[in-house]
């Protein structure tokens, strides 16, 4: 959700002089509050934090998790700052402070009812924009992860289920158990008949 403000258009500048107590992403100058996250979103970051960490241990790619500010368009306006759930930045000098400078390799959205719309249609626009390699889209309420990897300038989607061993096309060889990261995950009732 948009927050009400006197200023109409805000950069990292404004972004980083906010009460620490509130989270705000920065799209296009626009600051959009961020809600607390749930334990099953915590548990399936946590998760995937785990196997990507054990993978890119002794290996030049890093993974981080929220909070870590990813400013995406810091070399142009500089008014679109993003804390994604998960990031690997496979080019260290883009680490800078709290976050990152430009495009990570790799982000990763853990869907909340309260966020869903905002990571499937704002963020996903923003993450292409800015050719962020790899966009994971995680549903642990639906046990489903859309992967979007950039081919010239556009997303092409490959979709996952709960059983699945997902290919991170940015980390050659890293493969990733959905049992595992849906483990906690309660399995729920969708359209068309239980699970």
């Amino acid at each position: 959700m948009a927050m009400e403000h006197e200023k109409e258009h805000f950069t990292y500048t404004d972004y980083v002089g906010w009460d620490d107590s509130v989270r705000y992403e920065l799209i296009e100058g626009v600051p959009y509050m961020m809600t607390a996250p749930t334990w099953i979103h915590q548990a399936v970051s946590a998760s995937l934090m785990t196997q990507i960490h054990n993978f890119l241990h002794g290996k030049p790619c890093k993974v981080f998790a929220a909070p870590f500010d990813v400013r995406l368009n810091v070399a142009e306006n500089d008014d679109t700052v993003v804390q994604p759930d998960l990031v690997v930045v496979c080019d260290r000098s883009k680490l800078s402070g709290s976050g990152c400078l430009g495009a990570p390799d790799m982000v990763v959205e853990i869907l909340s009812p309260s966020n869903a719309r905002y990571d499937i249609l704002v963020k996903f626009q923003q993450y292409q924009k800015a050719s962020v390699k790899e966009y994971w889209i995680v549903d642990p309420e639906r046990r489903i992860v859309t992967v979007f990897v950039l081919e010239n300038g556009k997303y092409v989607a490959n979709a996952y289920g709960d059983t699945d061993t997902i290919p991170v096309f940015v980390l050659e060889g890293c493969q990733i158990n959905m049992q595992d990261v849906f483990e906690d995950a309660p399995e729920v009732a969708v359209e068309g008949g239980a699970r």
